[in-house]
């Protein structure tokens, strides 16, 4: 049996959406383990316990190497009937920043 280029490019495309779907998955399930380790210590109720893809680019991570940036929205409330919104912002898969309101601070 022969495998020709055009075989193997597209077995090697499939494979890469593949990883790329597996790596955002888990990258995604750490996202929201974050959420929920700052919801028990920041006393808010993470709503829905669900995070949702924003936006995704290209950033360096402090060694220097090509990561996926990834930021998520979620949504919160303190008091059980106000949601508010939130972000998570994933580096590869190291947490970068978590970001909530104080309740009752407004933000314009």
């Amino acid at each position: 049996m022969v495998i020709e280029l055009v075989d193997l490019v597209v077995i090697l495309f499939f494979g890469g959406v593949g990883y790329y779907l597996f790596s955002a998955t888990r990258v995604r399930e750490l996202a929201i383990q974050a959420v929920r380790r700052a919801s028990r210590d920041g006393d808010f109720q993470f709503l829905d316990d669900s995070v949702a893809l924003q936006r995704v680019s290209l950033s360096r991570d402090s060694g220097g190497r090509w990561r996926l940036w990834r930021q998520y929205r979620f949504e919160y409330s303190y008091d059980g009937m106000q949601r508010e919104t939130g972000a998570v912002i994933m580096l590869g898969k190291r947490l970068q920043a978590l970001v909530v309101t104080e309740p009752g601070q407004v933000l314009h």
